[in-house]
């Protein structure tokens, strides 16, 4: 369904004037900010385990003046914090991700190295989610400064997202009613992947995300078969037959899904699975069978349809997988996301303030960490190293004209991301401004992934689009906080949309989320440091 943009009317001196307030706070606290973001980008937490993460948020927050519900909706790295100004007014939601990538240790620096006194194999922001929540953070504090000095009434939510790597958060807020009463959410992602540089999504959002932890447990080995020795004294022989146990349920499942990856959907429309094996309960070999076993899989759809498609191979699999091997089997949900809802009206306008603002621009000193990277991969310095894409707009509409190009005409999401979950509480705008990313040199393929990653810590390259974003926020939440016209047609359209495509929730109202589960996690020395295992790369 495609909505006509509606005739948003002329802002009145209020709006302008508290947005140059908003922004122009967000331009006198940058080097506060550029140290806040830093500082997120080195503890870099992985999935369920952004402890250090959340908790300076949660301080930051209080210290600002809002209330704050630390551990949300049952997850220990979440948090909740609301603030309001007068009585009335609209009440808007923005967020913070800040959890980071096992295996992506890098240094912001221009040469491959992990952080200081850090494995390779430590977690590091791939994307970087530390920008993220920092660029959402300086658009709420700006307006909330805005707000105190103009006296607009409103009110601010900002969450705590964590494991968004596993697409794990959103989806039980959204359960337990965190969303509920928002009248409008903005939300944001740093972005390189052409068009989606510096733009606005407008009708293909991200599509469905399924995934579940599947485990195998023998506890009842000795049942298995008569012991194949009858002479032997001894119950166990180690000459004995043994039950295959968990491993080989886990490689039977691993292995047939493999093979029948083909068979499950057809080869279109951008879906994809992924597997991460656990290592609970692995940590040794002995003769005796293994007790237990997991493997996660995650799949990203267009459609629910076609995930669901998967969800039975893979059940289906897990099943037969675990008879064999003389195990039991239990599943457990980590995601079970719906695919996003647009809305035109507030597409329209945060777009139209990222105009206003402009796309990042990349000064001297990012010009020159960018080269010292070329040097270093021993290619020629280019006079202007970043993608011309990373520093121009492109509007939703163009974004979506060059996007469908590539898509089947039936398919109407692609890629996938949990703010899904939130276009169905809310009306809600997914937006992007560009993250650095280099011109590709003539014959020389992709830049390695180190490259990225480090780009995504050096302040002279990540600050421009912490300051851009930050102020696209602040000036699209004064436009809804001052202008309620925009609000009231953004929840028409919202309501439209919900009644001609209605989707009930995927999960149990009381589901848990998994951060029981052996995601990569770090122990602290005897002298307090983090420690992250294998501690060197051999």
């Amino acid at each position: 369904m495609t909505l006509a943009s509606p005739h948003l009317t002329a802002a009145p001196e209020l709006t302008a004037v508290a947005k140059t307030t908003a922004q122009q706070w967000i331009t006198e606290n940058m080097p506060r900010l550029s140290t806040w973001h830093k500082h997120i980008w080195d503890l870099a937490e992985p999935a369920w385990r952004e402890y250090k993460s959340a908790s300076w948020y949660v301080e930051l927050l209080r210290a600002e003046g809002f209330t704050v519900e630390a551990g949300s909706a049952d997850m220990p790295t979440a948090f909740s914090a609301q603030w309001s100004c007068g009585d009335g007014g609209p009440v808007l939601l923005t967020y913070a991700e800040y959890d980071a990538v096992p295996g992506n240790c890098q240094s912001a620096s221009t040469e491959q190295s992990p952080r200081e006194d850090l494995s390779p194999h430590a977690p590091g922001h791939t994307d970087p989610h530390s920008a993220l929540g920092i660029s959402t953070l300086a658009g709420l504090l700006g307006t909330k400064h805005a707000m105190e000095v103009h006296g607009i009434a409103g009110t601010l939510k900002y969450t705590g997202e964590p494991a968004e790597k596993v697409q794990g958060s959103k989806v039980v807020h959204g359960l337990r009613g965190y969303y509920d009463g928002v009248d409008a959410i903005v939300s944001f992602h740093p972005f390189y992947m052409l068009p989606l540089c510096n733009t606005a999504r407008w009708d293909t959002q991200c599509g469905s995300y399924y995934s579940k932890v599947y485990t195998f447990i023998c506890d009842e080995p000795e049942t298995w078969q008569l012991n194949a020795n009858p002479n032997s004294p001894i119950p166990a022989s180690h000459s004995a037959a043994r039950a295959p146990g968990a491993n080989v349920a886990l490689m039977s499942m691993y292995t047939s899904s493999r093979v029948m990856q083909d068979a499950m959907l057809p080869s279109f429309g951008g879906w994809s699975l992924s597997d991460a094996i656990f290592t609970q309960g692995q940590a040794t070999a002995d003769n005796l069978p293994a007790r237990i076993a997991q493997i996660q899989y995650s799949w990203r759809c267009p459609t629910l349809e076609m995930a669901d498609h998967v969800l039975a191979v893979l059940d289906r699999n897990a099943e037969h997988a675990a008879a064999m091997a003389h195990c039991k089997l239990s599943t457990t949900w980590v995601a079970r996301n719906r695919p996003g809802r647009t809305n035109h009206v507030l597409a329209q306008a945060l777009y139209n303030n990222l105009e206003g603002v402009g796309a990042p621009s990349y000064g001297e000193e990012a010009i020159a960490a960018a080269q010292q990277i070329q040097r270093t991969l021993g290619l020629e310095p280019m006079d202007r190293p970043f993608l011309d894409e990373c520093e121009a707009l492109i509007s939703p509409q163009d974004a979506e004209a060059a996007l469908r190009e590539h898509l089947a005409p039936w398919q109407k999401n692609w890629t996938s991301d949990d703010y899904v979950e939130m276009t169905h509480y809310a009306p809600t705008v997914r937006f992007y401004v560009s993250r650095p990313a280099l011109k590709p040199a003539p014959g020389q393929g992709a830049y390695p992934g180190w490259v990225m990653n480090a780009l995504g810590g050096i302040p002279a390259t990540i600050d421009p689009t912490i300051d851009v974003a930050g102020k696209t926020i602040a000036g699209t939440f004064v436009d809804l906080l001052t202008r309620p016209e925009i609000v009231q047609q953004a929840k028409s359209e919202f309501d439209t949309r919900v009644a001609q495509d209605p989707m009930p929730v995927l999960l149990p109202a009381d589901f848990m989320p998994p951060t029981e589960f052996a995601w990569p996690d770090y122990s602290a020395a005897p002298d307090g440091e983090r420690v992250w295992y294998p501690k060197t790369s051999r």
